[in-house]
């Protein structure tokens, strides 16, 4: 009796030593929430925005873009692209932990069959009492235990882990919100793909006009050499303007070859995108974007932590965090284990399937850390900091997603205005040129006035499609970064 209380005394101390140990642990200090802005525009923004309605983002990007061919495209890319289809997987490779942690509540089970022998020594417990057992005058021969002693086992063995501070629960918590931020990645992944697929879609529809820009041009410059060379027989011009003239026209039939080279290089990259080899990319020609006001409706700021899928991912891998702090606690404290066992076990296979070999027990016991309170409290500081860098990585999520909205928003309108000077700057250009021609075949204007009227009309031509392809591209962000595309 002496022996049982200090047994328990002893259980006790180790017992309270793993609770103090447990209740030092001091819990991270991390916001719950992060405050936002209530609106998009800032003091300065020359930007409007609706807040009554969840504004573009809400668009499913089959009725967001127009073009039947960019559609298609897009479909191609989200069926095969090699990236998204990896996405997948990993939403797979997370339900299976998720799955796992699940079990964690319930037993192990596991069927054994097992055959052993066992030579004990003559002054061991087992070698006293079966000496004397197969001495007793009331033994059959066939119940004289060998010795060395066989050792059959068939049954059920297992082992159960009681959840008593919460370390599996907070352990599913994780795996359910890691689970569901692989889905949020993969969300982000197809607004991405929406975005890159009808960006380089663009790109190519605005190199295609950049191309006819230059054709157009090529067939003026021809003329207007044509021109000097006849001023140049009728000893109105030099040989000098002629070289110039032709000079011009070979740099600007140069430029074609460069915008074919562009153009295979951006289809090559929109096939990767699509996951097919190299080919040609079907494609319409870049209009004039309309009724751009349409396309700035953002709807309320804050929706944007609910429409973003990289910010929902950020989100779910900070609450996974934060539950792994809670599990690394939980470590602290003693964990039950119950080990319960039933089935036949004999020394002799003849007695194995008759009811008297029929054994079962059941075992439990408290195990506290207390040398390895080090390794556990290393394990905790590191759950700690991966909670902390996971706040600020969300933080810095937040932080860029409004940042690009209000950017794209004020592109918008800025692209716009850019738009008409430079559409008015080209008609006057286009003006310019022919009257310098007309001047110049009157012998009241230099070649050198024709040579730089038609080179500021190509350069402004190419800008003003550069602009054109710009309010499409930040359209499209403006959709990607307010979280449209993915639905």
């Amino acid at each position: 009796m002496r022996k049982h209380t200090q047994y328990i005394k002893l259980a006790t101390v180790v017992l309270a030593g793993a609770f103090i140990t447990g209740c030092k642990i001091a819990k991270p200090v991390i916001p719950a929430s992060m405050e936002v802005p209530v609106t998009y525009r800032s003091n300065d923004s020359i930007v409007s925005e609706t807040t009554d309605s969840v504004g573009i983002a809400g668009i499913k990007w089959q009725q967001y873009f127009s073009d039947a061919k960019l559609k298609a495209l897009i479909d191609t890319a989200i069926r095969n692209n090699p990236d998204l289809l990896s996405a997948v997987q990993r939403i797979e490779k997370a339900n299976a932990a998720l799955m796992v942690s699940r079990n964690a509540f319930f037993p192990t089970v596991d069927g054994i069959a097992a055959a052993g022998i066992e030579k004990y020594g003559d002054y061991t417990m087992n070698g006293v009492g079966n000496y004397d057992m197969n001495l007793s005058p009331n033994v059959n021969k066939d119940q004289i235990v060998p010795n060395p002693t066989p050792d059959f086992w068939i049954g059920l063995r297992t082992s159960w882990e009681i959840d008593l501070w919460g370390k599996l629960k907070n352990r599913k918590k994780a795996a359910l919100a890691r689970y569901i931020k692989e889905q949020k990645g993969a969300q982000f992944l197809k607004t991405l793909l929406v975005a890159q697929v009808s960006g380089l879609y663009y790109n190519l529809s605005a190199l295609d006009n950049e191309s006819n820009i230059i054709k157009r041009n090529i067939k003026l410059q021809e003329e207007a050499l044509e021109i000097v060379k006849i001023q140049k027989e009728a000893g109105l011009a030099t040989e000098l303007a002629v070289q110039q003239f032709n000079a011009q026209l070979l740099f600007t039939k140069a430029a074609q070859y460069r915008v074919r080279q562009e153009i295979v290089q951006i289809e090559n990259n929109l096939n990767t995108f699509l996951g097919r080899f190299p080919q040609s990319v079907s494609r319409d020609s870049l209009q004039p974007v309309k009724d751009y006001k349409q396309q700035i409706a953002t709807g309320k700021a804050a929706d944007l932590l609910v429409r973003r899928p990289d910010i929902r991912e950020a989100e779910f891998e900070l609450a996974a965090a934060r539950a792994d702090v809670a599990a690394a606690r939980a470590a602290f404290y003693p964990s039950l284990k119950l080990t319960p066992f039933a089935g036949l076990n004999t020394f002799n296979p003849s007695f194995l399937f008759n009811g008297a070999s029929f054994a079962y027990g059941i075992a439990g016991g408290l195990m506290a850390p207390l040398f390895n309170s080090k390794q556990i409290r290393a394990a905790h500081l590191i759950s700690i900091a991966d909670n902390k860098e996971a706040y600020q990585q969300y933080r810095k999520t937040v932080l860029n997603a409004y940042s690009e909205v209000v950017t794209n928003m004020t592109g918008i309108e800025n692209l716009n205005h850019a738009y008409t000077y430079k559409q008015q700057e080209v008609e006057s250009l286009r003006s310019a040129v022919t009257v310098s021609r007309d001047l110049y075949v009157g012998g009241r204007a230099s070649y050198l006035e024709i040579i730089s009227a038609q080179k500021v009309l190509l350069e402004a031509e190419i800008e003003l499609n550069h602009i054109q392809k710009q309010q499409y591209l930040t359209r499209i962000d403006l959709y990607r970064s307010l979280g449209g595309g993915w639905e």
